[in-house]
């Protein structure tokens, strides 16, 4: 037997009845999972973006809401000599800092979204093309 009639029976023989499971668990009886594929569902992409956009909004205009007389207040507080002004300048600025922070994550999921389900559209379509395109090729041969 020769080496590549040996290696095709070998190859052919360890195929056979192998059923391969990447880094998952088993799934349970009645729980799908046999034809799985790659999904997109863009109207849950854009209810998501869309409250990513809302929060954004709420955000920006709610999380300043106190910002002109908390720093009236801490300036008249140091202006008289009390440690508390300080202190109300402190939570102040920290408070600037987490706020700037969540808006702009919710800018970015939003964003994100956005381009994630333009994306996905475009390669949808450039999935399509490609097909009928190779469909048109058989018939040029």
């Amino acid at each position: 037997m020769s080496f590549e009639d040996e290696w095709a029976s070998v190859r052919s023989a360890s195929t056979a009845n192998v059923s391969m499971r990447l880094n998952q668990v088993a799934p349970e009886p009645g729980g799908g999972g046999g034809n799985a594929d790659l999904s997109v569902d863009q109207d849950k992409l854009g209810a998501i973006g869309s409250a990513a956009y809302a929060l954004h909004g709420r955000l920006a205009k709610d999380g300043n809401h106190a910002r002109t007389s908390t720093t009236e207040a801490a300036t008249q507080l140091k202006g008289h000599d009390f440690l508390t002004g300080s202190a109300m300048a402190a939570v102040q600025e920290t408070w600037d800092s987490q706020l700037k922070t969540l808006l702009d994550a919710c800018a970015n999921i939003s964003n994100h979204l956005d381009y994630s389900a333009a994306s996905h559209a475009k390669e949808e379509q450039d999935i399509a093309t490609s097909l009928a395109t190779s469909q048109i090729d058989q018939y040029f041969k």
